[in-house]
């Protein structure tokens, strides 16, 4: 999927322009790589909406910390004068909407359901991002060491990562949570949501990045015999240098579309974690915890059940969307247009 393999029809696109002196002669002038992604992506209405939306969450989520130490959002503070009734429901029409709560408070708390929404997507977010990071980076490192070196290299990572992908993931998070968060304490984390937020991105990091290694490994073998590999060679590079200067940048395409689509799924499995209590713990809002603490009430306050898992699945899919979008534009085989 890397661009140097874009079909020699589509690199040789042409633009046709009439010469004044030439009465009619054309002019070819050749497109890079980029040029022809970039003109792929820009046809499909369905990943430009996508991206658009993706910037605005992505936006949002990078302003939530700042309207909160502005004053602007208030994320934590309680209206119990909001409450009333049978299991301190929010008083009113959907779940106490007004001017000051667009989207109610929530029963029990009455702290203000919007601003636990946008400063959870930022925590979200954040979770999602850095474990995405970890796991991008060891997968490309290792992976294309694994590829480039061959041999007995090959062979020891390749069994590291079928070792990591056969231990049943969701029952070492639960099985191992108490005795990491204890230990991240121990090495200096703070306890609480500090070292429930390392645990989270650590643990996504890490039964991550084989399946991204094995991507890696694979685009590796198939550009390492290329002339600009063998004549880097020749001059006399080897190891780090040939991995990041000539490879590296050969294989940006599938990082790139990898990186928004396990973004995603980064954050639908902290949801999941939030779920299963191990994940970031209340009053410090996460899109999974506001969504977990609001399955009780799904049936006598349905807005604070839908707006977090409305906003956790317009996320999830503009991202999805958007990487759908990246591959196919990327992907010379590949043309929905």
């Amino acid at each position: 999927m890397s661009l140097g393999q874009f079909e020699a029809s589509e690199a040789s696109e042409v633009e046709e322009s009439t010469s004044a002196a030439g009465g009619g002669s054309t002019a070819i002038r050749g497109r890079s790589p980029w040029q022809l992604a970039r003109a792929r992506f820009r046809r499909d209405k369905v990943s430009m909406v996508a991206l658009v939306v993706t910037v605005l969450f992505v936006l949002l989520g990078i302003a939530a910390p700042i309207l909160v130490r502005a004053g602007v959002l208030d994320p934590y503070g309680q209206h119990q004068s909001l409450l009333g009734g049978l299991g301190s429901l929010p008083t009113g029409p959907f779940g106490g909407a007004s001017l000051q709560h667009p989207l109610g408070v929530e029963p029990g708390t009455g702290r203000d359901l919007l601003a636990r929404i946008v400063y959870g997507l930022a925590s979200s977010l954040f979770i999602g991002a850095v474990a995405t990071a970890f796991s991008i980076i060891i997968g490309t490192v290792v992976g294309i060491i694994a590829g480039f070196s061959g041999g007995w290299i090959d062979t020891a990572l390749g069994r590291l990562m079928d070792l990591v992908l056969a231990f049943p993931q969701l029952l070492m998070l639960l099985a191992l949570s108490i005795v990491v968060i204890d230990r991240l304490v121990a090495m200096g984390i703070p306890s609480g949501n500090p070292s429930h937020f390392t645990y989270v991105i650590l643990v996504l990091g890490i039964f991550g990045w084989p399946y991204f290694a094995r991507i890696i490994r694979g685009q590796v073998l198939s550009i390492r015999r290329r002339e600009f590999v063998e004549a880097a060679e020749s001059l006399g590079a080897r190891g780090p240098r040939i991995w990041f200067t000539e490879i590296l940048p050969n294989i940006w395409a599938p990082i790139l579309v990898y990186v928004s689509l396990l973004l995603p799924q980064y954050i639908a499995a902290e949801a999941a974690l939030a779920f299963l209590g191990v994940s970031v713990q209340p009053p410090t809002p996460t899109l999974g915890n506001v969504l977990t603490d609001s399955v009780n009430y799904a049936g006598v306050d349905p807005i604070f059940f839908w707006a977090p898992g409305a906003m956790l699945v317009l996320l999830v899919l503009a991202f999805n969307l958007l990487g759908d979008g990246l591959r196919d534009a990327l992907d010379p085989k590949t043309d929905r247009h």
